[in-house]
């Protein structure tokens, strides 16, 4: 049996930050060895305790959490909180984790656990803005770093906080602009064109209640908000989780398609957060980034179920071919 690959979530949890770290908590192929909270969907300490609940509810409070950056590198901090809901988990309101605290310093645990791991994956699913800080800090420590995932940006894709830029580059373009030009190893994207093909449906959300209740009634709580939102903003029924992918992405790569690029953030004006990606090679600078274009949602669906609800072949696979798109037909561009 192969070893679990270590990895920590650095997140701004948020309602589908809570399901990507509840689907990382079920997956055996990985060890959280840490949680870090940037500011982003909500404030930084709101984002910690969002984060300790979640650990409650996955049985996980062992797993540390620490206190990052509570603003951007620059720019002032925006939250999302429009769309995440004051509390950052859709107004339910839950209550707080009192016997176990979040810690600071999340930037020297980032470091210290590149140096300690040199197989460390990191899965950034917020603002780079404490990624920024680490790698500015001891850029000696991301020497090794083979394995870095970033749920950020847009290709083709529109944007959802303005019409070119994703919220997370877009919270903090000057942070993740640096992260792009100086991470010694390629980033990987997984951006809107692939995470806007992840839909959580009323049906799938009805499934999940039907085979687990408990998880069930939590995901319908969170995410009643959320399904308020995307109809408003985008007319989607349901809502788009973004964040899960690049768990499920870290855990099988085959789940989608992508190519190499080059690939800068914008930092000023009217496209400020844009992901400029050099598809056809016009600047000739070194490829920094693997930027996904294709996702098969019926196969993350898949993942995401059994992992999440615990569900069951060979009902999974039935029940998500009457809710779904037909398999042979699920892989997007």
């Amino acid at each position: 049996m192969s070893a679990k690959q270590k990895v920590i979530i650095d997140c701004d949890p948020g309602i589908d930050d809570s399901l990507a770290l509840l689907l990382a908590l079920n997956s055996p192929e990985l060890d959280v060895i840490g949680i870090t909270i940037v500011c982003g969907n909500v404030p930084v300490s709101l984002g910690a305790d969002n984060a300790l609940k979640i650990l409650r509810l996955g049985k996980r409070l062992d797993i540390p959490v620490y206190i990052g950056a509570k603003k951007p590198l620059i720019r002032d901090y925006i939250s999302a909180q429009d769309t995440h809901g004051v509390d950052g988990l859709g107004e339910t309101n839950i209550p707080a984790v009192t016997n176990v605290y979040a810690k600071s310093g999340a930037i020297d645990f980032i470091n210290q656990s590149l140096i300690q791991y040199p197989d460390l994956t990191i899965i950034a699913i917020g603002p780079l803005t404490n990624i920024a800080i680490a790698l500015k800090k001891q850029p000696t420590a991301w020497k090794s770093l083979k394995n870095f995932i970033s749920m950020g940006g847009a290709y083709k894709s529109y944007g959802n906080c303005s019409p070119v830029a994703e919220y997370n580059y877009w919270c903090d373009p000057d942070a993740a602009n640096y992260v792009y030009s100086s991470l010694p190893c390629k980033i990987t994207m997984v951006g809107l064109d692939v995470t806007r093909k992840i839909v959580l449906t009323p049906n799938i959300l009805e499934y999940i209640c039907a085979i687990n209740p408990k998880m069930g009634s939590f995901i319908r709580a969170i995410t009643r908000f959320y399904f308020d939102f995307h109809w408003q903003q985008e007319k989607v029924i349901g809502c788009v989780i973004n964040d899960p992918l690049a768990i499920a992405y870290a855990i099988t790569p085959t789940l989608c398609e992508g190519f190499d690029a080059y690939t800068q953030i914008e930092t000023i004006g009217i496209s400020l957060g844009q992901s400029i990606v050099d598809a056809q090679n016009i600047f000739k600078h070194v490829t920094n980034s693997h930027i996904l274009t294709k996702v098969d949602d019926f196969k993350f669906m898949h993942m995401f179920l059994e992992r999440i609800a615990t569900a069951k072949e060979p009902e999974l696979t039935q029940t998500l071919a009457q809710i779904m798109v037909k398999k042979g037909r699920s892989t997007h561009e």
